[in-house]
């Protein structure tokens, strides 16, 4: 891991950029003292790690005495963009824009999520596995953010210890199943009215979690509109769990 930049933020966060291998990220840690607890935190569908909402919430949980992680998938970023990834979205924005089938859409969502998910996961152990070799990061991990992935870190990686999930994003069949063996703490986010989220398909992967404390918290509104208090409430989860 080699840290390329560093930013010391006015809430006295520090943000550190970094590479390891080809995978770009950023490190955001707190003033207080180590070991600190980790928490990985990606976006919805690997968006673009500086997305403005992720790093709200990386800022207010290093603050608050963790360090935060976020890597750019493949394909998006910073990443070189994936010609078959490009096409898929094409067909998929094609697809919508015609009101095609819902059927049909969500088989151009599995070609192309379900990939993406296959080659993110493995890049988030080898991460995991730097962060924890770094002075003053002792864990216990938590992951917030993308269903999809954290469903198969969750399930796979038994350092994960307490996870928050956003139902906004697409969930491919191959981690709907896999949610049966995710059985650490959980914390579920679901806007009741995502326009591209069914609210059936994510009360329905809730209930297929193993988890015996798992808590659903629904917000009316659309995809973008969790209230600011979930960002709280979900400090308060990971304390619980992680400190």
């Amino acid at each position: 891991m080699r840290f390329t930049s560093e930013q010391r933020l006015d809430d006295g966060v520090l943000a550190r950029e970094f590479t390891l291998g080809e995978i770009p990220g950023t490190l955001w840690t707190p003033e207080s003292a180590a070991p600190l607890p980790l928490i990985l935190t990606a976006h919805n569908g690997g968006l673009h790690r500086r997305e403005p909402r992720l790093v709200a919430r990386a800022r207010y949980c290093a603050a608050h005495g963790y360090a935060v992680a976020a890597i750019d998938a493949p394909g998006h970023g910073d990443r070189p963009r994936c010609a078959a990834d490009d096409r898929s979205r094409a067909e998929l924005r094609r697809a919508m824009g015609e009101g095609r089938p819902a059927a049909e859409t969500e088989e151009i969502l599995e070609s192309f999520i379900g990939p993406l998910v296959d080659r993110a996961a493995p890049e988030w152990r080898t991460v995991l596995d730097a962060l924890l070799a770094l002075p003053g990061i002792a864990g216990p991990v938590g992951y917030s953010g993308w269903t999809a992935v954290g469903i198969e870190l969750a399930a796979t990686e038994p350092r994960i210890a307490a996870a928050g999930f956003f139902a906004g994003g697409y969930v491919p069949r191959a981690q709907r199943e896999r949610a049966r063996q995710v059985g650490v703490p959980l914390l579920f986010l679901l806007q009741w009215d995502d326009e591209g989220n069914p609210r059936g398909r994510a009360l329905d992967l809730f209930d297929a979690f193993a988890s015996t404390e798992k808590t659903l918290h629904a917000n009316t509104g659309g995809h973008t509109g969790t209230p600011w208090f979930e960002v709280e409430d979900g400090d308060r989860f990971f304390a619980r769990h992680l400190t």
